[in-house]
Parts: structure tokens; sequence; C-alpha cells
């Protein structure tokens, strides 16, 4: 709202920091995206290392850390920039160790990835925090999109399955171990590149090319033309087939055919948008005990969404000039999907679960 509100002259963004551009791809990775990452983190990994959620104190300690990072990265309270650090950097912090005690306790050794990420990510926040440098940020959005690519391909085959299966049709998943493994590499090569070789144009292009043909090729055993009537599932189709549009769109910008803001966009609004939203509404119908269906107003959100990420990503590509009206647009339909979220589906978190009402 605040970056939607910049470009119409209503508000301005806080310039304590860092410049406003840096200051909206900060906040959006580390505000909105790490946010959901932690739910989905701490709730993923209790699952899989059948332990206790994070609850009560400590859940209300992780939101207010997290809280208390927004306030001194919006508000100019005066703190020295230490402080400031501090404060914004104990959230990932406090996460990861969180995340580590279940993990360590159990050694689930498959998952120990995701304390490596995080990790990455907190460095990440520090280095452009320290440095006001946006290649750490850019570094941070491939972390996460890692992070999509490793879970989207245990999820995406596994709820497409579920959701076929349920209506009777015969099929199963296809194991492709070597390329769900060649994906997290390719995706952490191109972090490698943009450090240290991104001067190297050609590197870059050839290295995201080849990443998108890996994860075209994942994508060809999930199902995807099966499950396009289902939008509960297609909406994860649409989020993984972004991060491959957006390493695309990486490599037409490396050799200099597509600003780097638009391959960028396909990455945030695209793929960590609809993933985001996506397991927002799922994971709201199934923890409340309700079926995974979507409503016309779900369907809705989704549609919206998706008009909010083409206006973003190719409005600039089809008519530069109006890159303002593009931005407004873009950000005031981001805003009805997700307000449409919290009409919905607020209501089900603020009562009690469907089971226990029927207890």
């Amino acid at each position: 709202m605040i970056w939607g509100g910049f470009y119409a002259g209503l508000v301005t963004p806080p310039l304590f920091m860092v410049d406003p551009v840096s200051w909206h791809a900060h906040e959006m990775i580390y505000g909105y995206t790490m946010a959901i990452v932690a739910g989905f983190l701490l709730t993923a990994v209790a699952n899989w290392t059948d332990s206790t959620p994070v609850r009560g104190f400590h859940l209300l300690g992780l939101g207010l850390l997290w809280l208390a990072g927004r306030i001194v990265m919006n508000f100019d309270l005066g703190f020295p920039e230490a402080v400031v650090l501090i404060l914004e950097g104990a959230f990932i912090l406090t996460l990861a160790f969180s995340l580590s005690i279940p993990l360590f306790k159990t050694w689930d050794k498959r998952n120990f990835v995701f304390l490596v990420l995080l990790s990455i990510l907190f460095a990440c926040d520090m280095l452009f925090l320290i440095t006001k440098e946006r290649t750490s940020l850019y570094v941070a959005v491939i972390i996460i999109v890692a992070m999509i690519s490793l879970i989207g391909g245990r999820v995406i085959p596994s709820f497409t399955v579920d959701a076929l299966q349920e209506r009777g049709e015969e099929v199963q998943e296809v194991s492709q171990g070597r390329l769900d493994i060649l994906a997290i590499l390719s995706l952490l090569l191109i972090i490698l590149v943009l450090v240290f070789f991104k001067k190297e144009a050609n590197i870059l292009a050839g290295v995201a090319f080849l990443s998108a043909i890996i994860h075209a090729l994942r994508l060809r055993r999930y199902h995807t033309n099966r499950i396009l009537d289902d939008p509960m599932v297609w909406i994860l189709h649409v989020g993984y087939s972004w991060v491959i549009l957006g390493l695309i769109l990486l490599c037409l910008s490396a050799r200099g055919f597509v600003p780097f803001s638009i391959a960028l966009h396909a990455f945030t609004a695209g793929a960590i948008g609809s993933m985001t939203l996506g397991m927002m509404c799922r994971v709201t119908l199934g923890h409340t005990g309700r079926s995974k269906v979507a409503t016309n107003l779900t369907k809705l959100s989704f549609y919206l969404l998706q008009c909010a990420i083409i206006i973003r990503v190719f409005g600039l590509i089809i008519a530069p000039g109006y890159s303002i009206e593009w931005i407004i647009s873009s950000s005031t339909l981001w805003i009805l999907s997700f307000a449409l979220y919290i009409l919905i589906y607020s209501p089900m978190l603020l009562k009690p679960d469907l089971d226990e009402m029927a207890t």
C-alpha cells in the first residue's frame, strides 16, 4: 500500500535507512516473505520431525521480534545503526534456533538445508543494511526462490496427486531426485555468479537458461494439465511456472534484451506472490478442518493477483512510458487480492476449528 501510494504521490516511504526502491525491496523480502517462510517452516518442521509445534509465548515472542524489525525499519526512532541491525536480525536468528531444536533432536539431516538457507538470508540482510548494496537483496530473492523450488518439488506433486486420486483418477507421484538436486544446485550457481561474476553477463545468461530447463523438466511430471480445474492446486503450479519464466527473463536481462527488474518481479510478485497466497489459503482451510475447495471469492483473489503480476512484469515491456501507471495498477490489484484473503479467511482463523466445534 505504501509503495503504490508513493507512486501515486500520496505517501512517502521511510527514507532514514535506505532509498525508496531499496526499502520496498527489503520490506517485501524481509517483512512480507520472511513472515510466511517462518509460518510455513514452523509448521512443516513440526510435521517432519513429529514434534510439538511452536506455540504460546514462544510463538508470541517470534511474532514480536518480527514486529520489532518492522518498526525499526519503518520508523526513525533515533536508535544507533547497530541497535537497528540487532533488532532487525533477531527474528531470523531466533527462527533458525527454534527450528534447529527439533531438527537436531531427531537428526533430520534432510532438512538441515533450511538452516543453511536461513543463515544465508540473515547474512544478506545484515550485509545489505551495512553496505546498502542491493546485490545482497538479489541473492536473498534467489535463496527464497530456492526454497520455493525445494518445497514446491515436495508439495506440488503430492497435493496434485492427492487431489486427482480423491476424484478417482489413477495417478502416482514420479520420483525425480536427480532433477530436484540439480534444480537447487543451479539456483545456488546463479547466486555464485551474482556475487563473484556479476559483470560476466554471458555466464549469468547461460546458468539462468540451464536452470530454467531443469525446472521445466521437473514441472512436466507434475500432472499440471490434469489439475487446471482445481484452483487450490493450480495456483501452486502457476507459482512454480513463474520461477521458470523468471529464470528465462533473467537470461534475457543478462543479454540486455529486457530490464533486470522484470526478471526480479517475475520471481517476487510472480513466484513468491502466487506460492504464498496459494499456501495461505490452502493451509487455512486444512488446519481449520475445512475442505480445500476454492470459493468464487478465492478464485477472484487468485485471478486479481495474476493480473497484478502480469501488469508488473510485462507492462514495462509493452509500454515503458507508462511505468508509474503500471506500478500503481499492479499494487492496487495486489492489495485487492490480499484484502479478499483477509475478508474470506480471517473469520476461519478467529473461530475454533470445525473439528473442535463438532466435539
